[in-house]
């Protein structure tokens, strides 16, 4: 069994915001991540500078934190204005 994934109110407005097929495969590659982080290890980096780590998803950028049995995603982001 995997992490459970939970969003924050500005991660929502990000992926509502987003073209519908783009907001459902980050929402894939996220699910995929809770289900087994070593799969996606090459597309996570934690970030430097500040708590957190980031998941790479073509153009867009999943900004979370990691714990134990959660996944917290705080923002969803183009790869310009991600950071």
């Amino acid at each position: 069994m995997g992490k459970r994934v939970d969003y924050t109110k500005q991660a929502m407005r990000d992926l509502r915001r987003m073209p519908r097929n783009e907001s459902q495969r980050v929402m894939d590659k996220i699910d995929q991540y809770a289900e087994d982080p070593a799969a996606q290890a090459n597309n996570v980096k934690a970030l430097r500078g500040r708590d957190g780590y980031r998941l790479r998803v073509g153009d867009w950028r999943v900004i979370f934190a990691d714990s134990d049995d959660t996944v917290i995603v705080l923002r969803v982001r183009q790869r310009g204005s991600a950071y």
